[in-house]
């Protein structure tokens, strides 16, 4: 609220001022603009001095950059394998150790698979030509910097064979469309392999699930999972155990969620929505369906997704009030049995977490994936649980919050996340409705939340590049006050924007200042308009009424020269109307004349004899 700027130095702690919102989540609860700016000012200044000693003390773990792994074919040469291809120095492709041999200036030389960039093979006449790409140090471009710049990188190699078959012997060509196709295979299997160990990445091998053999364990049936285990949905039954949950599906699919792995919990009841939920944020992501998962969720559909429009129904139909009422009683009991089971999951003995649940009063309309969806904040998160992929955003784990394209004439605006760890990507909800932002506003700073704004849509991945590579420098400019500058520039120019509109229009300053921009003309320009105005002396005064608030005409004067406008009209209009019918009498006269004095048409000549048979 309002006197939060007059509090000490020290800005007081997050959680209980988060803690005030769950008792009171109202959305009106708004501050003076005034004393919201001031108080963002403060907490932008004591971020940027948290922010610049944090990461100085990390330089050395932020400014390292990642060395492309160097692979090793061999680590002597009698690892080479002992192939009659090798000893007649021929192209040859050894699969167990992913590498290709290749004889350069007649010795056998191994390079590994991944050091090569391309292959292709091509005909030309009578011979046959398969291309090496390599990578090298221009060639990697961002990972240059990490390669030993005194060797010697071979670029590319081309080898040649021709293609005319001797003596029933198969052409050499064979062995270079062999090879092509072995290097092929062997760069697919080595791609596949390296993108699963990518995805293996962060992922921690979890312990055990303790289970608990008691019937009495709390447990909810009929759920779904997201993701699906499947391409179809799968239901299953979801039950709590000694350290952790147990999720088995009808087919016998099982997935195990430990407490230690779960950073935050929530539970999103039925009202207004057509699902009701439980959600895991995870710590460490889990593999299941070949991929890793950091977000898993089990939920359950209360009555239709979708509704026909094609059935014509009366209001007062009997059937659909039983309906309504019985969907009435099931959302009741799914709340009810949801409702049990945290509670009786909450009471285990040293359960770490809770669940929290999305305050509706303070939710938002945005765009953060594809479509518009309603954005809930919690205590501690901002989330959007009802369609997947799901949003959630620890805000313990934000640095400052920028809001984008903030100006009077647009409608929507965009909002984006900084994170605490520059590295990671921030993160953009986009087309909030402009409306939404005094609310925003109000619950950030209620929250002790950083925000800024500005006019613009920036280039993040660039800007985060650049402080990234020099931190001292970033904090030594100013750190994150430019953003808040950028605001201020854009209010200044919509306030004098505004004070343009107010003043009155004052046609004599704009007819001075035109004459003032033609006084500028060259002599030679002003010669040609009056030789111009010479020749045409209407134009002239045409001009000069614009100009010369003397020559212009009264209003009286303007009616006068109307009023005969008008009358000079009628009479026109009156006498082209009396030519018009003098001219069609004139006609018919003419006409009745040349009918008297034209002769009359002889009939044709008839043969009047009869004929004989």
């Amino acid at each position: 609220d309002g006197s939060d700027d007059n509090e000490d130095d020290d800005a007081p702690s997050i959680a209980p001022r988060r803690a005030a919102i769950k008792e009171n989540p109202k959305k009106d609860s708004s501050a003076p603009e005034e004393s919201r700016q001031e108080y963002q000012k403060a907490l932008l200044r004591k971020l940027n001095e948290r922010a610049e000693a944090r990461l100085t003390s990390q330089d050395d773990k932020v400014s390292s950059e990642r060395t492309r792994k160097i692979l090793n074919s061999y680590k002597s040469e009698g690892q080479l394998p002992q192939d009659p291809d090798i000893q007649d120095l021929k192209l040859y492709v050894d699969k167990r150790y992913e590498t290709v041999i290749l004889p350069i200036n007649g010795v056998a030389t191994p390079f590994h698979i991944s050091t090569i960039k391309n292959v292709s093979l091509a005909v030309e006449g009578e011979y046959i030509y398969l291309r090496i790409n390599f990578y090298n140090p221009a060639g990697i471009g961002k990972q240059a910097d990490s390669i030993d710049k005194e060797n010697v990188y071979i670029k590319e190699l081309t080898y040649r064979a021709s293609n005319e078959k001797k003596d029933d012997v198969a052409p050499a060509s064979n062995n270079l469309s062999h090879v092509h196709k072995l290097i092929l295979e062997t760069q697919k299997k080595f791609k596949d392999q390296e993108q699963e160990r990518k995805q293996m990445e962060g992922v921690v091998k979890q312990a055990a699930l303790t289970l608990n053999a008691s019937k009495t364990n709390p447990k909810l049936k009929d759920l779904y999972m997201r993701p699906s285990l499947a391409n179809k949905k799968i239901n299953g039954t979801l039950e709590a155990h000694t350290n952790g949950f147990r999720y088995t599906s009808v087919r016998g699919d099982k997935i195990d969620i430990l407490y230690s792995n779960v950073s935050h919990a929530f539970y999103q009841p039925c009202d207004n929505e057509m699902i009701i939920l439980i959600h895991f944020h995870l710590k460490h992501a889990i593999v299941f369906g070949k991929r890793k998962q950091i977000d898993v969720q089990f939920y359950t559909e209360v009555g239709e997704l979708t509704t026909d429009l094609g059935k014509h129904r009366n209001m007062h139909d009997r059937d659909d009030i039983l309906a309504e009422q019985a969907e009435r009683d099931l959302r009741n009991r799914l709340k009810a049995a949801f409702k049990g089971f945290i509670d009786k999951v909450i009471q285990q003995k040293n359960f770490p977490f809770e669940f929290e649940q999305p305050f509706r009063p303070l939710g938002f309309h945005g765009t953060p994936h594809r479509s518009m969806v309603l954005i809930m904040p919690t205590t501690t998160c901002v989330v959007q649980l009802t369609e997947w992929p799901p949003m959630v955003i620890v805000l313990d784990e934000v640095e400052l919050v920028h809001f984008e394209r903030v100006h009077f004439q647009l409608k929507n605006f965009d909002m984006v996340f900084i994170m605490k760890e520059y590295s990671q990507k921030t993160y953009s909800i986009q087309s909030i409705p402009m409306n939404e932002l005094d609310p925003i506003k109000n619950w950030l700073n209620s929250c002790d939340m950083c925000y800024t704004e500005g006019p613009q849509t920036l280039n993040w991945s660039k800007i985060m590049k650049t402080i990234t590579d020099d931190l001292s420098g970033f904090f030594v400019q100013g750190g994150w006050t430019f953003l808040e500058s950028d605001g201020d520039s854009a209010k200044e120019g919509i306030v004098e924007d505004s004070d343009i509109e107010e003043d009155d229009y004052n046609p004599d300053e704009d007819d001075s200042a035109e004459e003032g921009s033609e006084s500028e003309y060259s002599g030679e320009e002003e010669e040609e308009e009056e030789d111009f105005q010479e020749k045409d002396s209407d134009s002239d005064e045409s001009e000069n009424l614009g100009s010369d608030e003397e020559s212009g005409k009264s209003w009286s004067e303007l009616e006068e020269e109307a009023r005969k406008a008008d009358a000079e009209k009628l009479d026109y209009d009156s006498d082209t109307a009396g030519r018009t019918k003098k001219k069609g009498d004139d006609s018919k006269k003419r006409s009745v004349v040349l009918s008297k004095k034209r002769p009359a048409r002889s009939p044709p000549p008839t043969n009047n004899k009869k004929k004989k048979k």
